[in-house]
């Protein structure tokens, strides 16, 4: 159990029947009435961030997040599987709880699976990738302006804009969280 008193940034629990997360918090003493907490709190399985305000006496039950570092095997239809990187077990997840920067991952490459009581709610792929131009149209020469971009397709199948020097079988970084070419992959 946990008091809204004890409230410290990246605390989970559990409120009315979800897991919450603090986000903000701020212990508030008026010139008149009873101290209270405002909190700032994220949902951490659909990520809505509510504001609310609690009485420093009030109890929770914690919550324990498990975060587990696993490997992606392969998928088949909407499972994708995942190896634990101590068990060595596989773990198929629905592709409804892919994110969309999920299009980033190819096999073996480790992502980051959070569950709750056993039950997985969101994959982490790892926020930078190198891949593989597969497809992209030949740079024009002349066409020097700054900033100006291509589309390219990666090894994933993904689409990102490239800037017009990038060829086809070149590796590139990818920042998964945003989607955008940031350099050229070293090595």
């Amino acid at each position: 159990m946990i008091s809204a008193g004890d409230f410290k940034n990246g605390v989970t629990f559990e409120w009315d029947g979800k897991v919450m997360q603090v986000v903000e918090f701020q212990h508030v003493k008026p010139g008149k009435g009873a101290a209270f907490v405002r909190t700032k709190l994220r949902n951490v399985i659909t990520g809505a961030v509510v504001e609310n305000s609690f009485n420093p006496s009030d109890k929770f039950e914690n919550a324990f997040v498990e975060r587990r570092d696993m490997e992606y095997s392969y998928n088949d239809g909407d499972l994708y599987y995942f190896m634990d990187l101590e068990s060595y077990e596989q773990e198929p997840i629905d592709k409804s709880l892919l994110g969309d920067n999920f299009k980033f991952v190819k096999e073996n490459m480790n992502c980051t699976v959070h569950s709750y009581k056993g039950k997985v709610f969101n994959v982490d792929p790892p926020n930078f990738v190198d891949l593989t131009i597969t497809q992209t149209d030949p740079g024009h020469k002349g066409d020097t302006a700054t900033n100006v971009m291509k589309p390219a397709t990666v090894e994933t199948g993904a689409e990102v804009k490239v800037p017009l020097f990038i060829s086809e079988g070149e590796k590139i970084r990818i920042d998964t969280r945003t989607g955008e070419y940031l350099e050229r992959a070293k090595g």
